[in-house]
């Protein structure tokens, strides 16, 4: 068994939470969660101390996580979009963003409570400018994002032993990104984005905090560019 700590990033396949991999992989046994085995090996062969861990994160169980008896790092970073007024915005697309962004996240910390507890580990939730600010057609994104805020910190209080980090970044330059821009019908501008490397140094920046020092949250905004 490796003496480094393990880490388990969910949405590792691509964007922030795959830069999230890579900035961990120095200091960290990785497992990379998300639906896309092929996209999980491509990323877990160029990491040392990685394997992906394909899952379907809306309906994870007791068996996903068995053999999993120590985590010293658990990243939520996998989440999904849709923009539209609330007069216009139907349940399926409410309660598929909650099941995505919150519940599931919800779920896979309740599961894993064990394994942190034993570490006394670290939970980091990647959040968006819209859990500090509601905007028109963000309803349901933001509603979630809140949620999500509120989750973080029940665990915080209710797991003194844990530390519990919530970073919020505004846009990032990844595929949801360029989802986001086709929605609004704008033109996507990488330039005026966060870098996905800039948000997971700002994750490995908490996990890395001196063991006196709890992170509770952290915000990181484009120089120049919009907030979310």
């Amino acid at each position: 068994m490796s003496a480094r700590p393990t880490a388990l990033v969910t949405g590792a396949s691509r964007g922030v939470g795959a830069a999230v991999a890579h900035a961990l992989a120095p200091t960290h046994d990785l497992l990379l969660g998300g639906r896309d085995a092929e996209a999980l090996a491509k990323v877990a062969a160029g990491l040392p101390g990685a394997r992906p861990w394909p899952v379907e994160l809306t309906a994870v169980t007791e068996a996903d996580v068995a053999g999993i008896d120590r985590l010293d790092v658990l990243v939520h970073s996998a989440g999904t979009v849709t923009l539209g007024r609330i007069a216009e915005t139907p349940a399926e697309v409410w309660r598929r963003t909650m099941d995505i962004n919150v519940i599931a996240v919800a779920e896979l910390t309740r599961l894993l409570l064990p394994a942190l507890r034993a570490a006394h580990g670290q939970v980091v939730m990647i959040n968006s400018g819209a859990g500090q600010r509601a905007n028109p057609v963000w309803g349901s994104y933001a509603a979630s994002k809140f949620a999500l805020r509120a989750l973080a910190d029940a665990l915080r209080l209710e797991e003194p032993d844990l530390r519990v980090t919530t970073v919020y970044p505004g846009r990032v330059d990844t595929d949801m990104q360029r989802g986001v821009r086709a929605q609004e019908n704008g033109a996507y501008e990488p330039e005026r984005y966060l870098a996905p490397e800039s948000v997971a140094r700002a994750v490995l920046a908490a996990v890395t905090a001196s063991p006196d020092a709890h992170v509770t949250e952290i915000t990181v905004r484009s120089v120049g560019g919009p907030a979310s």
